[in-house]
């Protein structure tokens, strides 16, 4: 499934009007492929681009300590609620920095009920534990820190389906995910998948393997929902000429078409456990593991008329696709600014605020600031070529508070200059520059590389 290079342009200009950063442009050439271009002279620490989430997923493991939005990844609940939680889960030995692990899938209830059962007797060994009851009360409302109303979070909002997985901060982001993918991926009432029981165990395979197939399946999903109400807008619209169904799953394709592609057992990075001489014997897992993924995604979602989305070709390279040019999603904590500010007042408000605050700060440990982790498909970033020396980099600044990707100059960008961040730590040394460039593809031959090579 491919597409012209005409149609792609077309779909990155539309891209960018959306965004209205009209300062840049994608543009083809013959060395790269393709790469993202100034219109316009930017100065050093100006925005360049704000670019929203194709797909994305926050990690499986660290759901039990952020409570985030499905959609836009922005933190809800409350300040009490996240501390609540987190304390909750790490009494239960659940956090997602903790080693105890556990299956992060379960819902709340679940976690709660097998609490409940084995007691918590647990927590009882850690001398700054917080009572199961004042740790109830700050996730049920019940109980208020001081000054949390400089930290506002907008309310969670359950899966309407009832799937007790999702949840959001508003009915928009609900119903743009519901849109989106959700509806195919819901295990609730109204999922619309072909077995919400077949999709339990696609999730559950995900979870314990490589949760990067929850990533693909949403862009199958994103895929076949677009395919739909493609063919229902032009059934409406009666038209003369009539359109084939392929030529319909191609402009649905679009949007994740646009990636750079190689199969995910092809171009994903040898662990430094594994052997050179097990190279092949690893690439034969990752590929099988792979298809058992697939098979178990099809028995939950297959769509007949969009069969071509479930060879294991296109899932490999949509999972590749992720390999190469995801984006780690970052949402910093409101948690950690909440305890700055305390930490700012002056002295007698403070040490009246944290005659409350500090037994939970205490209990949390290094963990009060961890932030939202996953990962996600930009299609405007995605194609920033790589330099070792680049001029732009990926970077929240203090009002960026979801999941978008921020773009900003490192320094003064001329225009018609091509805009590049560095996909690597670009401070290490040559030669690891280079190995782990390989990974993606190619041999970069940036002004520091080329410079570096000639003393290496």
């Amino acid at each position: 499934m491919c597409l012209c290079i005409i149609c792609t342009q077309e779909y990155f200009n539309q891209l960018i009007s959306s965004r209205r950063c009209s300062g840049i442009q994608v543009k083809h050439n013959g060395t790269f492929g393709k790469g993202v271009y100034a219109n316009s002279e930017f100065q050093e620490d100006e925005l360049i681009l704000k670019d929203e989430i194709l797909v994305g997923i926050q990690h499986s493991s660290n759901k039990v300590d952020c409570l985030v939005c499905s959609f836009c990844f922005r933190f809800i609940g409350s300040i009490e609620k996240q501390i609540g939680r987190k304390l909750y889960f790490k009494n239960m030995g659940l956090s997602g920095c903790c080693d105890g692990g556990g299956d992060s899938s379960e819902s709340e209830e679940d976690e709660r009920e097998r609490f409940n059962e084995r007691g918590a007797a647990s927590s009882s060994s850690n001398h700054h534990s917080i009572p199961q009851g004042v740790v109830s009360s700050l996730m049920n409302g019940e109980m208020a820190f001081p000054h949390t109303d400089k930290f506002p979070l907008p309310s969670p909002l359950s899966c309407p389906s009832g799937c007790q997985e999702a949840f959001y901060c508003s009915g928009a982001c609900a119903e743009a995910d519901w849109e989106s993918s959700h509806s195919l991926l819901c295990t609730g009432e109204s999922s619309e998948s072909v077995s919400r029981e077949a999709l339990g165990e696609f999730i559950k395979h995900s979870n314990e393997t490589n949760d990067i197939f929850l990533l693909a399946a949403k862009a199958i999903a994103f895929t076949i929902l677009r395919y739909r109400k493609l063919k229902a807008e032009h059934m409406n619209k009666q038209a003369k000429q009539s359109v084939s169904k392929q030529s319909l799953l191609l402009e649905a394709w679009k949007p994740v078409s646009v990636g750079y592609k190689r199969r995910w057992w092809d171009c994903i990075a040898l662990p430094d456990d594994v052997d050179p001489s097990d190279e092949g014997a690893f690439r034969t897992q990752i590929k099988d593991l792979a298809c058992t993924s697939l098979e178990l995604l099809k028995t939950a979602i297959f769509d007949k008329e969009c069969e071509a989305l479930f060879s294991l070709e296109i899932y490999g390279n949509i999972i590749g696709m992720f390999e190469l040019n995801n984006l780690d999603l970052v949402v910093a904590s409101p948690v950690e600014d909440y305890f700055l500010y305390i930490d700012d007042l002056p002295d007698a408000e403070k040490d009246e605020a944290e005659e409350i605050t500090r037994p939970f700060l205490d209990a949390l440990g290094d963990e009060y600031s961890d932030c939202c982790q996953g990962t996600a498909f930009f299609p405007l970033q995605s194609c920033m070529n790589h330099s070792c020396c680049p001029n732009a980099k990926a970077f929240k600044r203090e009002e960026d508070r979801d999941g978008q990707a921020v773009i900003i100059a490192l320094r003064d960008i001329s225009k018609n200059e091509e805009v590049t961040i560095s996909y690597i730590d670009e401070e290490l040394p040559y030669k690891e520059r280079q190995a782990l460039l390989a990974d993606y593809g190619f041999t970069c031959k940036c002004p520091k590389c080329l410079e570096d090579s000639s003393t290496a």
